[in-house]
């Protein structure tokens, strides 16, 4: 469950970083566009080309709510991978399954869905997953179990209770949503991914280290 003190954090790091990471902190964005504290209304100096590209790294990293060696090794892979590395980072972040759990609308929040999974709520073809990194195949199918149903906050997500506050579901997901079920029938293309990022960004971060 998340705290009043995590929400808060929430809150201002999303006004810091311009992007809103949970639902709560998107009102705030809407009433606030500008960053936390006496300075936040005022013109900021032109940001060095390190800051520019360290504040686009944690906007991807905190969107999705990893820590930082989570991301070095996707990042790692990305570059194995064939194909640009910034568009093939955000397709391997976005098959995680809490990912996956937020974009069928199953959670509200990308802690919410990280908390289900961790909790054992989800299952991935049959078979429960606790991994919140589990990276999940085109293919598969992920499920509530069917014991984990009748609990409210599911309750809520099988009524479509997120719809206001999630993007629509990409083209990469069939998503039933009454019976709590998905299915990635593909990977993921970065341009249908709802993440704000300029990825080219994060590539010449930690190109430069």
């Amino acid at each position: 469950m998340v705290t009043k003190a995590q929400d808060r954090r929430k809150v201002r790091l999303s006004r810091a970083l311009g992007v809103a990471l949970t639902p709560k902190a998107a009102r705030y964005l809407e009433k606030r566009p500008y960053g936390p504290g006496q300075h936040g209304r005022t013109k900021r100096k032109q940001d060095s080309d390190y800051a520019v590209r360290l504040r686009e790294k944690q906007r991807l990293r905190e969107q999705y709510g990893i820590r930082e060696k989570q991301l070095r090794i996707a990042f790692n892979e990305a570059r194995r991978t064939d194909g640009l590395t910034g568009e093939n980072l955000v397709e391997l972040l976005e098959m995680r399954l809490d990912a996956l759990v937020l974009r069928s609308g199953f959670a509200r929040t990308t802690a919410q869905a990280r908390q289900f999974v961790v909790h054992r709520h989800i299952i991935v073809d049959g078979k429960t997953v606790d991994r919140p990194s589990f990276r999940v195949k085109p293919g598969q199918t992920i499920e509530v179990k069917a014991r984990s149903e009748a609990l409210e906050p599911f309750q809520v997500a099988a009524a479509g209770g997120h719809a206001e506050v999630l993007p629509n579901v990409p083209g990469y997901l069939e998503v039933e949503l009454d019976k709590l079920q998905a299915k990635l029938v593909r990977r993921p293309k970065r341009a249908e991914v709802p993440v704000q990022c300029e990825v080219q960004l994060v590539v010449e971060y930690y190109a430069a280290r």
